[in-house]
């Protein structure tokens, strides 16, 4: 590297010998100078994985009829420019773009590449496979993600990045803050994210003058130019505190010619510090923390978080809380078919030559950008998001089967086996292959069902089958409960169409009925059943039963045979009341849809669109009146509402569960009116709110909201229902003195509570003006069968929960993490009656007598490509969130793996790229205003014993684990016991290489045959700017 600049300069100076030359050196080794306002030049590009273009059109500068934007561009111009001077410095995070473009390069760059990241010159920041949406991820997403480009970073350069840099995402999340704050980062820079006013963008196309010095020619400008930064340094030193400002040097794809923007910082750098009235310096985030930090300045301290966003009177960007519902829904349906997935490649052991849920974490890593799973791409994007998570899946399905075939009838190795499982992806349409097999001649279904979660869950599987005269049997060859239900004709239509849609050809057979049984898993395990044919009548086929409004409002309707009964007016047809017969609660209790009418803005005003929500109008959704069907079971109720020509709603209540669940199918939304609409649907009660509500942040903590009111400023409030949306991941909930209702959801929405004693969730959307935020694209989403277009329809689920005061967390709690984890169910035919064929029908991987606490939950359970294991353990309960569970609490690892030896535990940070000490040893403790140095610290877990080997979690707490396994103790897969060991793969036989700060070793165990875990906390901090 050295020797490149000194040949450089001997060319230079070898055509100064040969030509007069005026060639000049500017200083620009200027450091930060004590007394003197000091301006941090931090050159930058913000690079979208994916917004106008895809990915891989932004990579490789396609398709730039759209957007001229070359991310291959930016990073070759940018690693020349930077060899042209020591003293040049430049960021980088989109690591799903950097890893593509590092693999292009000759040994050779890469070699030089390193050299500037260990001289600081190149820092690789926040280190994300993206910069990921603050309002529609999930948290669990959130972590991997960042995690997946930790890991690239610390593998190829052996850095762990201290700073988070978030500049586009369209609000500030809690969880965020957390982030940002606590594990992973040192600071935050919540700012706009482009260069200051007053011309400063030098793109060679951009059209700010450049300081042009040469006083041969004309135009010379200098003092004018020093003079215009001098301004806005001060400017902005006005509203910033400490003498330390900084300028974010770039913007969205900027630098694809990186010398035009750092020859003209080069000259600012080099004049202003020769005029002398302020200090201009080549910098980075991590300098200007560090600058900031040395600082004796206390700092006030941000709670809760920054949403909604406006950027203007009439622009709340709350829209996006809900666009493209369809795609936010697919990307939490593989978020945690992804988390079971990885269980399941850790029971079996990691293929080395594929396939493995790699893709699926690149696809769902890249699909957590703020222009992904916010909804806020063009549609092509979007499609282009779907058929990459698309592929991950058709992958980790491979994975999936794999390791259940090797589970259900181990050899050694499990490299092979005769079974084949098949999955069904489609069950939310009904369409399901597999179970819509004739099983007439001597066949039968066996159906593997896997509990991706640390405790014993019972719950009800559906299945869509052509046959009534069919049973089910447990491992055990008994018959269980089960209820057959007609498949109503708009379910079929919509399976025909989306089967076709989605497959390319049309189903090839129709089923008849919803076939339902309970079924019992343990945790971290899988039960078996079979379906097979019966030569008698089924006797539990259940009959519709059809109510029309009577209008007299006395007859009523009751549906649940359990605790729960929700009773609807035999005179409307309309739910009134939810009466819980164990926890006493009887309430009033209404449903209903509405629209607004999105804002067309061709008066020249805000329109509603893809990011922003401006209704313009309400409107009721049915009829006064409703005719309903009922069907009841021995197992569920279900009570089905066609609300209009486009709504249709089943609501069901299970004899065994204490909450309704809601299954919606909104949609094509019509539009021939012109008119968009944006659908919402309304939870009413009587319960006296007091305008506040809950509302989850990414599907952690949850955040008090109140009504047209924020904590830290007056709010004058313009648009007031967009005004007080909030994003919604896990659910939202109101209480009064004496009950409390929350709502859960399936994927992220939009919510509020617009009227005390009633909640609302927005449903679906569909526009038809852009709003001028970027996208150049009305959110108007369609779907083909051939030349049969229609608007995107959505299906989907949210379920409702009435709790006496201060009992609902439990339900929230639980509930919402088997919502995120459901049962992962798999198929295969097989010969016989009652009885499954495979050698284990039963299995936990974790000891028989153990589970889980019920306030905690396995985040991750992920083999590497090394052997190492990682594992992350969160506590659910936030500190006084209940009375029970908001505690201390532990989990035993020795039961959690049984049958394998701990060889140690290395605590690491939360993304797993350095051990915790370490990062600690980092951590920035600032000074925070009114603070008191005997305010109790936040309580955490204490170390884990080797010998014990007990992790404790207190309230919000995550910690992740780097575990060395020794090899199992026997191999002992018995079909009567469901104690079988975590993971039987292969191990290598030397001790895996590993940089922990804090290693529990247990000394009785060999230091061979050794495989690794990771351990992180993760703290509720507040954010650090």
């Amino acid at each position: 590297m050295a020797d490149f600049r000194v040949f450089l300069l001997l060319l230079l100076f070898a055509v100064t010998v040969c030509v007069e030359s005026k060639y000049m050196i500017y200083d620009t080794a200027q450091g930060v100078v004590e007394g003197k306002l000091n301006v941090h030049l931090v050159a930058h590009t913000h690079d979208d994985v994916g917004w106008l273009k895809t990915v891989d059109q932004y990579y490789v500068g396609s398709n730039n009829s759209i957007q001229g934007a070359c991310v291959q561009n930016v990073l070759d111009s940018t690693i020349q420019a930077l060899l042209a001077d020591k003293n040049r410095k430049f960021i980088y995070v989109e690591q799903a773009f950097f890893q593509r473009w590092w693999r292009d390069q000759s040994e050779t760059t890469q070699a030089i590449v390193k050299l500037l990241v260990n001289a600081g010159q190149l820092e690789l920041i926040n280190g994300g496979w993206c910069m990921h949406d603050e309002a529609a991820p999930h948290y669990i997403d959130m972590i991997d993600q960042t995690t997946f480009g930790h890991k690239f970073i610390k593998e190829q350069f052996n850095v762990t990045p201290r700073i988070g840099w978030q500049i586009d995402p369209f609000g500030h999340s809690a969880v965020q803050a957390y982030l940002l704050g606590a594990e992973i980062f040192a600071g935050a820079f919540p700012e706009n994210y482009e260069p200051p006013p007053g011309g400063f963008y030098f793109e060679v196309n951009d059209d700010s003058p450049i300081v042009q010095d040469d006083i041969n020619l004309f135009d010379y400008n200098v003092e004018e130019r020093v003079n215009d930064f001098v301004a806005a340094a001060l400017s902005q030193a006005n509203i910033t505190r400490t003498n330390h400002v900084m300028w974010t040097m770039g913007t969205d794809f900027k630098y694809q010619y990186a010398e035009s923007w750092f020859r003209n910082m080069d000259k600012f750098i080099h004049y202003v510090n020769k005029d002398g009235r302020v200090n201009a310096l080549y910098s980075t985030p991590s300098i200007y923390t560090d600058a900031k930090y040395a600082e004796t300045n206390s700092w006030p301290l941000k709670e809760n978080d920054y949403f909604p966003y406006a950027s203007d009177i009439d622009a709340y960007w709350t829209g996006y809380f809900t666009s493209r519902a369809a795609l936010k829904g697919y990307v939490r349906m593989l978020s945690g078919y992804y988390l079971a997935a990885r269980q399941l490649e850790v029971m079996k052991g990691r293929n080395k030559i594929g396939p493995t849920t790699d893709y699926l974490g690149d696809a769902l890593g890249i699909a957590q950008h703020h222009d992904a799973v916010s909804g806020t791409s063009q549609q092509h994007v979007a499609n282009d998001y779907a058929k990459r998570l698309s592929i991950g899946q058709k992958e980790a399905e491979v994975v999936v089967a794999e390791s259940i075939a090797c589970m259900v009838s181990p050899k050694h190795g499990c490299s092979s086996s005769a079974t084949k499982f098949h999955q069904c992806p489609l069950l939310n349409i009904s369409y399901c292959p597999s179970t819509e097999a004739d099983l007439s001649s001597d066949k039968k279904l066996a159906v593997v069902i896997y509990n991706p979660l640390g405790w014993k869950r019972s719950d009800v599987i559906r299945l869509p089958v052509v046959n009534e005269n069919i049973a089910v049997y447990d491992s055990s060859g008994k018959q269980v409960d089960s209820q057959l239900l007609p498949i109503v004709k708009e379910s079929i239509s919509d399976r025909d169409y989306y089967a076709t849609a989605y497959t390319g050809k049309s189903p090839g057979s129709t089923p008849k009925y919803w076939l339902a049984f309970t079924a019992s898993v343990p945790p971290l395990g899988f039960s078996t059943y079979t379906i097979s044919s019966t030569k008698n009548p089924a006797s539990n086929l259940v009959k519709e039963v059809f109510y029309k409004p009577t209008g007299t409002g006395k007859d009523v309707i009751e549906i649940g045979t359990g605790n729960l009964k929700l009773i609807y007016s035999g005179g409307d047809g309309k739910l009134s009341q939810y009466v819980n017969t164990k926890s006493s609660i009887d309430a009033s209790l209404k449903q209903s849809y509405s629209f607004y009418a999105g804002f067309d803005g061709t008066t020249g005003l805000q329109a509603s669109g893809a990011y922003v929500f401006r209704p313009n109008g309400t409107y009721p959704i049915g009829s006064q009146e409703q005719n309903i069907t009922v069907l009841k079971g021995t197992i569920y109720d279900e009570v089905h509402q066609k609300i209009n020509p486009w709504i249709y709603q089943i609501t069901r209540v299970y004899k065994n569960k204490e909450h309704a669940e809601v299954e919606f199918n909104v949609g094509p939304i019509p539009i021939n009116d012109g008119v968009g609409k944006e659908i919402v649907t309304q939870i009413t009660t009587t319960m006296k709110s007091n305008k506040t509500f809950y509302s989850d942040s990414n599907g952690r903590d949850f955040i008090e909201r109140i009504r047209d009111y924020r904590t830290d400023w007056d709010l004058e409030v313009n648009q007031p229902i967009a005004g007080n949306y909030y994003p919604i991941n896990l659910g939202i909930y109101l209480k009064d003195e004496k009950s409390e209702l929350s709502v859960l959801v399936d994927r992220s929405v939009g919510g509020s509570s617009i009227v005390d004693g009633q909640l609302e969730l927005m449903l679906h959307r569909r526009l038809l003006y852009d709003d001028g935020k970027g996208v150049a694209e009305a959110l108007n989403e369609t779907v083909c069968v051939g030349t049969d277009c229609r608007g995107l329809a959505i299906q989907g689920k949210y379920y409702i929960r009435i709790d006496p005061l201060g009992e609902g967390a439990k339900w929230r709690r639980s509930y919402g993490q088997e919502i995120y984890s459901p049962l992962l169910l798999a198929f295969t035919e097989q010969d016989g009656n009652t009885t499954s064929n495979f050698q284990v029908s039963k299995f936990s991987g974790i000891d028989s007598t153990y589970s889980l606490p019920e306030n905690v939950v396995l985040l991750t359970l992920q083999e590497l490509e090394d052997g190492n294991v990682l594992i992350r353990l969160a506590h659910l309960y936030e500190i006084g969130e209940d009375k029970d569970l908001s505690v201390m609490t532990s989990v035993n690892l020795k039961k959690l793996f049984a049958k394998r030896k701990i060889i140690n535990i290395s605590e690491m940070s939360l993304s797993a790229n350095q051990g915790r000490e370490e990062m600690e040893k980092k951590r920035l403790v600032w000074k925070v205003e009114g603070s008191k140095n005997d305010e109790p610290t936040v309580q955490r877990g204490g170390p884990v014993d080797p010998q014990k080997l007990v992790v404790e979690l207190a309230p919000m707490e995550i910690r992740t684990f780097i575990v060395t396994l020794g090899k199992t103790i026997s191999r002992s897969f018995d079909s009567s016991s469901s104690d079988c060991p975590i993971g039987d793969w292969e191990v290598e036989s030397k001790r895996p290489k590993a940089d922990h700060s804090t290693i529990y070793t247990n000394p009785s165990n060999p230091p061979y045959l050794a495989m690794t875990l990771a351990f992180c906390v993760f703290l509720g901090l507040g954010l650090i700017a």
